[in-house]
């Protein structure tokens, strides 16, 4: 058998790792590693160094040395510190280098190993979920936050044309320039606004979730041919969602990627492979009623 930095004898392994984060506290991250964890004869120790309860807040560079002293095997990482934790790491894999943004650091030999799990975990729903969808012509609604893992996911799996819309105009620009430089222009333009016949509809903003209630695309202009995918997983299911299914639209919210995300992160942090169906399973047990944080 092959084994892992964390295979130990006689009693369970202990992994100690963590989320780095503000307004974290509802974050599911911590229930899935743990119990996953825990069905592999690991001992994982999951713990949240949220901002907002820190006072004076630590910079991000200090947070990583903490965490290195105290034996982390590694943190994930949510807003507001994607982008600046680039800047004092060892390395970045390919995804986060072309992402500029990096959501999984693994502490490993002396270094500091930074990965991007967005990207694969909507990959990987979309590509479970989702198959057999026309993709000619997909609307993305949302050019911040998970935006562009979201965008690269979706050519990736074959969106032929993407059209995106963010009410920060400058944003969506520089969004479709930096789609554009990877995929071509032909593939990609700026949507100003909904309007227009799509294939499908991607939700990548904060619109929908419990705290901020609503649909960024007009449910009524929803109909049984169109698809609907969803980044928000609290609730399960946004007002987009339960429109689009009611329609009889095939959707997905943002629940598989939000465990496709730890599937992935769980291997850099222990070198084995999750369960993806164990975590999914342990993530919905949470309900509505669970907690959330920004894709971690």
């Amino acid at each position: 058998m092959t084994r892992t930095p964390f295979d130990a004898l006689g009693t369970p392994a202990t992994v100690l790792v963590g989320l780095i984060g503000a307004g974290i506290q509802l974050s599911r991250s911590a229930a899935m590693h743990e119990a996953e964890g825990a069905a592999q004869g690991l001992r994982l120790v999951y713990r949240l160094l949220d901002a907002d309860r820190m006072d004076p807040v630590p910079p991000i560079a200090e947070l990583l040395r903490a965490a290195e002293l105290c034996g982390f095997a590694g943190l994930n990482i949510t807003f507001p510190y994607k982008l600046a934790v680039t800047e004092h790491l060892d390395s970045l894999s390919d995804d986060a280098q072309a992402l500029g943004a990096v959501n999984t650091v693994v502490f490993r030999d002396g270094l500091r190993l930074g990965f991007n799990t967005d990207l694969g975990g909507f990959s990987d729903s979309f590509a479970a979920e989702m198959a057999g969808v026309p993709r000619r012509d997909v609307l993305q609604i949302g050019a911040g936050g998970a935006g562009l893992a979201v965008a690269f996911a979706l050519l990736d799996n074959g969106v032929e044309h993407l059209a995106v819309h963010d009410l920060d105009r400058p944003r969506a620009e520089t969004l479709v320039a930096t789609i554009a430089k990877r995929y071509g222009r032909d593939r990609v333009s700026l949507a100003a606004d909904v309007d227009g016949r799509f294939d499908g509809v991607v939700n990548a903003t904060p619109m929908g979730m419990a705290k901020l209630p609503g649909s960024p695309y007009p449910v009524d202009r929803l109909t049984p041919d169109m698809w609907v995918a969803d980044v928000i997983y609290f609730p399960l299911e946004t007002e987009l969602v339960r429109a689009a299914k009611a329609l009889g639209c095939r959707a997905i919210g943002g629940a598989g990627m939000a465990v496709g995300q730890a599937v992935r992160a769980f291997r850099h942090f222990t070198g084995r492979d999750a369960d993806p169906a164990r975590m999914r399973a342990r993530f919905e047990a949470l309900g509505d009623d669970g907690g959330a944080a920004p894709i971690a």
